[in-house]
């Protein structure tokens, strides 16, 4: 399953080194200004900066279908990115040996072999970019306040460290995780579609769809368990809802409170590092040293605060538009 959203519906396609990648947007609505200059924040915050691949690109989004003279014809909506700068020959060993951690041998074996292995196919990071995209576009129908902090890397939350932690990183050709922070504020009482569509779980389910995320929690998470009952409850403190403390991360019941939603995601070390690395060889059926080649990020978390939004904002759009059906 490519797509995700019901009312606002979101369908990503293409493979890191095939010529496009790119999104199919659906319940965009007519009339909505749409340029490709709207796209460019977003799209450099995406950017490898210093610690990120070299592979250099234009990331620039054609408008193919569903807009007119600048607007939203509403229409599904088609944006499609050129994959430039490719070198496949790079990736022409890992057939025969997967890469630790990453999604080589488990699409081999789902697809039998008939997947596009070449940069790690559709399995790669590059199909972020249409999910960047759609937040872009989500935005102009449902805008949220939302903003992102890496508050961890390698498990060390002094800021003041994070510039060594990635140095050493990248001297020793290895990688490093993290975890970055969300909160969304200002959201109106009432998003969520319990059970099964609930706030949290629609969120959830967006997030963990990212190849790099392994942990997604809400609030305090898994540290309100150290938490008695009556330190944990969030007290209602005025007649808009607002809440003395915020541990269950601003939703209750699968449902958005008006207090601030804050998620906590953990992202794991890039997969592709070129230190060797004993692991499994289908040809010589027999361990051998990997080195991977290519050119892959050192923390692909540093790029991930704006994919990680867009899912949310995504999602957001969604439950409101399902929210603006049920309210009438």
């Amino acid at each position: 399953m490519n797509n995700i959203g019901l009312l606002y519906k979101t369908t990503i396609f293409g493979a890191s080194h095939e010529e496009y990648c790119g999104v199919l947007i659906e319940g965009v609505k007519p009339g909505l200004s749409l340029k490709e200059e709207d796209f460019w924040p977003s799209l450099d915050r995406r950017r490898p900066g210093n610690y990120g691949t070299p592979r250099k690109e234009s990331d620039k989004p054609l408008l193919m279908s569903g807009i007119y003279n600048g607007y939203t014809t509403g229409m599904p909506l088609l944006i499609m990115f050129k994959n430039e700068n490719k070198k496949s020959s790079d990736y022409a060993d890992l057939i025969n040996q997967p890469r630790p951690s990453h999604a080589d041998f488990v699409a081999k074996q789902k697809y039998k072999g008939f997947n596009d292995p070449r940069g790690g196919g559709s399995f790669s990071g590059r199909l972020t970019l249409g999910i960047v995209a759609s937040g872009v576009v989500a935005s102009k129908i449902f805008k949220v306040n939302m903003q992102s902090e890496i508050i961890s890397l390698k498990g060390v939350a002094d800021k003041t460290k994070f510039k060594e932690i990635l140095e050493t990183a990248k001297n020793n050709k290895d990688s490093v995780g993290g975890i970055i922070q969300i909160k969304i504020s200002d959201l109106p009482i009432g998003l969520g579609e319990p059970y099964f569509a609930s706030l949290e779980s629609e969120l959830a389910r967006a997030l963990y769809s990212i190849g790099s995320v392994k942990g997604v929690s809400f609030g305090s998470g898994f540290g309100g368990t150290s938490l008695s009952g009556s330190d944990f409850n969030d007290l209602i403190i005025d007649k808009t809802g607002k809440t003395k403390t915020n541990h269950n991360g601003g939703i209750n019941g699968g449902i958005s409170n008006g207090n601030e939603v804050i998620i906590n995601i953990a992202i794991k070390p890039t997969p592709s590092i070129g230190l060797p690395q004993a692991t499994y060889n289908f040809k010589e059926d027999k361990i051998t040293d990997l080195v991977i080649e290519g050119r892959h990020d050192v923390a692909i978390i540093l790029r991930m605060p704006v994919v990680l939004e867009s899912a949310c904002q995504m999602v957001l759009t969604d439950l409101y538009l399902r929210s603006q059906v049920y309210a009438n």
